[in-house]
């Protein structure tokens, strides 16, 4: 059997590179403009041929999405970037746009739908595989039984299919929500989304009036979603026969990217290699809670989900965070240690990150040193020395992890 694809998004350098030390088999990312992110870290279209190289350097795939909205008078500008892809050899194309997948076609890209196209049987399977898609990303809100349904009947069509995962659900069907739009003028459609489906909702004093259909608000976050995941059934997943798994983080930072992609490589290796377990699974899931989640969701993979799968928090639930305590000053390259100027205290058994625009790297501090001088621990001020095996950059910032209420 074909091994399943592991698929992350990504918004900047480090956390391409972040996935691809990770484990992953291909990212996928936006440009500025036409990006479902488009508030967050992107690439720009002079940036493909760079990224494109990193990754097929280390036998990564690169998908671009370009599945916004699109108007007519922007058609052009869509053709512009197409052919920067086809120049940076992009690997596939994910749309949702019949325009925008012509142009694909035109330039003669591979195209993937988007979840944007809310497929989820198998007369749309047939019909885009007529119109040239080559990949088709399903509805997030398909049940597994269904997901395997599609599958089989996929393989006799000829396309092939992914799905989502891992991470943020969307209140709306496929993620096609106006509710931004109409409070903010800001369009999810067209990557703009402020997420007011995050935020805390309240009474404005009446008493819901039934009758006209109002509805009681039991808590805050009501229309919030939970985080999927699936590492606990991912075994199940894999045996559906779909392609790739594919993990939500455009926006996310690359400790994330890091920690989810390494999560579910494992899981995928697991799986392979028949090693799949409970005590894994209770490893990963502890793994998963130290980086960004609103708790989390089985999805509707085994049943609809229910008002248990909200949310009852506002921002993330992780155990940990990072916190900046300092800057790389200097990078000596044939011994491979880093000179930091500290802005908070770090020790010995402490757990950093050094990241930059093309640097990501995660690091036990095993020792450091001043003046040739071994230190257990380093203060606000000092300029301390570290082995970090690998290549960092003037400038590049570094964090320590430290669990969430502590410094």
């Amino acid at each position: 059997m074909k091994r399943v694809e592991l698929l992350v998004g990504v918004g900047s350098f480090s956390s391409a590179i972040a996935a691809t030390k990770s484990g992953v088999n291909a990212v996928y990312f936006g440009i500025k403009g036409f990006n479902m992110r488009d508030l967050g870290t992107n690439f720009k279209k002079s940036e493909m041929k760079k990224l494109m190289e990193y990754l097929h350097e280390n036998k990564v795939k690169g998908y671009l999405a370009l599945n916004t909205v699109v108007f007519d008078d922007e058609l052009t500008k869509i053709d512009s970037i197409l052919a920067k892809a086809k120049e940076a050899k992009v690997d596939a194309v994910i749309v949702s746009d019949l325009g925008v997948l012509s142009l694909v076609k035109k330039h003669k890209l591979e195209p993937h739908l988007s979840t944007q196209g809310s497929v989820a049987n198998v007369g749309a399977l047939m019909m885009y595989k007529k119109l040239g898609v080559e990949r088709i990303v399903l509805a997030r809100e398909l049940s597994l039984v269904q997901i395997k349904k599609l599958v089989s009947k996929a393989k006799k069509i000829g396309v092939e299919i992914e799905i989502f995962v891992h991470g943020a659900m969307c209140i709306s069907v496929s993620g096609r929500c106006y509710l931004s739009h109409e409070l903010f003028g800001r369009s999810a459609n067209r990557g703009e989304c402020l997420q007011p489906c995050r935020r805390a909702f309240f009474l404005d004093g009446d008493k819901p009036n039934y009758k006209e259909k109002d509805l009681l608000i039991q808590g805050d976050t009501i229309i919030s979603p939970r985080d999927m995941k699936t590492i606990e059934f991912l075994d199940e997943v894999i045996k559906s026969g779909v392609v790739s798994l594919k993990i939500e983080g455009r926006t996310k930072p690359s400790d994330y990217v890091a920690t989810v992609t390494k999560v579910y490589r494992e899981g995928i290796d697991a799986v392979n290699e028949k090693t799949f377990s409970k005590a894994k699974i209770k490893k990963w899931n502890k793994e998963l809670s130290k980086v960004y989640n609103r708790k989390f969701s089985k999805g509707f993979f085994q049943s609809i989900p229910s008002g248990k799968d909200l949310t009852n928090i506002q921002g993330s639930n992780q155990t940990t965070k990072r916190v900046q305590v300092g800057e790389v000053k200097k990078f000596y390259a044939k011994i491979n240690v880093a000179e930091i100027k500290l802005f908070d205290s770090i020790k010995v058994g402490d757990d950093l990150i050094i990241e930059g625009v093309t640097t990501f790297l995660k690091l036990p501090l095993t020792s450091m040193q001043s003046n040739h001088k071994d230190l257990k621990v380093a203060e606000k001020g000092e300029l301390v020395g570290i082995k970090t095996n690998e290549r960092v950059r003037l400038n590049d910032v570094v964090f320590k992890v430290v669990k969430r209420g502590k410094k």
